[in-house]
């Protein structure tokens, strides 16, 4: 079996953000990068990861886009780069009509179950 899964293709990870966000570990540096620049000594410290680590992960992310670098000193600044992102947010974007329904719909019925529950109550 293991022989038709060595043939399938796959997706570079620099091809696209979609593909650099699908690893846990990329999403983590953007959530903290998100809340500013940072060395990436911070980011090591914050993700509980080795140095190696995070600079793979921030090479990806940076062929892609998502992540800017800029040198201050000796030390290498990275901060996110929202606009490389937009294609994920502009695709999750035609599903929010969808949830947005949902949790309509959701609000009905707990509107109509507690309308009851004050019904039984006062029945009591």
């Amino acid at each position: 079996m293991d022989i038709y899964f060595s043939r399938m293709a796959r997706a570079a990870t620099t091809a696209d953000a979609f593909n650099a966000v699908a690893e846990p570990r990329r999403r983590q540096i953007l959530d903290v990068l998100a809340g500013g620049e940072r060395p990436v000594n911070d980011l090591v410290r914050v993700l509980g990861l080795a140095q190696p680590q995070v600079s793979k992960h921030l090479r990806v992310l940076r062929e892609v886009g998502a992540v800017d670098v800029r040198g201050d000193g000796r030390q290498r600044l990275y901060r996110l780069n929202g606009h490389a992102l937009k294609p994920i947010h502009d695709w999750v974007k035609n599903y929010e009509r969808s949830w947005s329904d949902r949790f309509d719909q959701l609000d009905v019925v707990l509107e109509e179950l507690k309308q009851k529950e004050e019904g039984d109550d006062s029945d009591a």
